[in-house]
């Protein structure tokens, strides 16, 4: 039990290689995340890409969903498994814990808008695609569906500038946490927060939504999340 708590405890060869596991799965699922927002979507809006688009969607973005989802899932366990073994074996500190859990509810959110609205769609999608190259007709839900999943991958970038910034927070911005910090407060309006970005996707209009309509937009109102959320944990940690 000795060996095995100095090898999995915090500082030794396990938890090591349990974060590079929890890394390698989210540097391609948030670079699959990306490149479809990024990349893939505003191409998909040129002349050319609305061309190519129906080949893509049968060819490339089948398999780019394939890792984008399992990265997804392989970042969600991998980083609640390491959560809990530390946390609930080893005894994680509590400013550790509140600033890994802001991170770690987000991309919890952001792992369920993949699997349950973004990918479901897609799927969709997808066989609409290759329905009408086989000479049949579009399925309507397609068209009906895409926007719901163009603000869940929007919401998805906007929250991982927050997400990313609390998850190197918990290590490596350690004066955060003061001498008398209130770690409900902080933790419960932080998740009010993060929870009115996520029911934006299916209950916003269209002034909470705009944002979400391009690039520029969601970047901002990730940084803008990102400084809301620093200044909770500066003023109440």
């Amino acid at each position: 039990m000795e060996i095995f708590n100095e090898f999995m405890g915090v500082g030794g060869g396990g938890e090591m290689l349990g974060r590079y596991a929890h890394y390698l799965a989210g540097i391609t699922w948030i670079g699959m995340l990306y490149y479809f927002n990024f990349v893939q979507t505003p191409f998909f809006g040129t002349e050319l890409g609305g061309q190519a688009r129906s080949t893509m969607m049968r060819g490339l973005v089948p398999n780019a969903l394939w890792w984008f989802r399992w990265g997804a899932m392989f970042t969600f366990l991998s980083g609640w498994l390491y959560v809990l073994l530390n946390g609930l074996w080893f005894g994680l500190q509590p400013s550790y814990l509140v600033l890994i859990l802001t991170g770690g509810a987000m991309g919890t959110l952001m792992w369920a808008n993949v699997w349950f609205v973004i990918w479901p769609i897609q799927k969709i999608a997808i066989a609409s695609a290759e329905k009408v190259a086989a000479g049949g007709q579009a399925d309507p839900q397609a068209a009906a569906k895409a926007p719901t999943a163009a603000r869940a991958s929007r919401s998805n970038t906007l929250m991982s500038i927050a997400m990313l910034f609390f998850m190197g927070s918990a290590s490596h911005l350690t004066s955060l946490v003061g001498a008398t910090p209130n770690y409900h407060l902080y933790f419960g309006l932080a998740m009010i927060l993060v929870a009115l970005v996520e029911l934006n996707i299916f209950f916003g209009n269209a002034a909470t939504q705009k944002p979400l309509g391009s690039v520029s937009g969601t970047i901002h109102a990730g940084l803008g999340l990102t400084a809301v959320l620093y200044a909770l944990a500066e003023c109440l940690l």
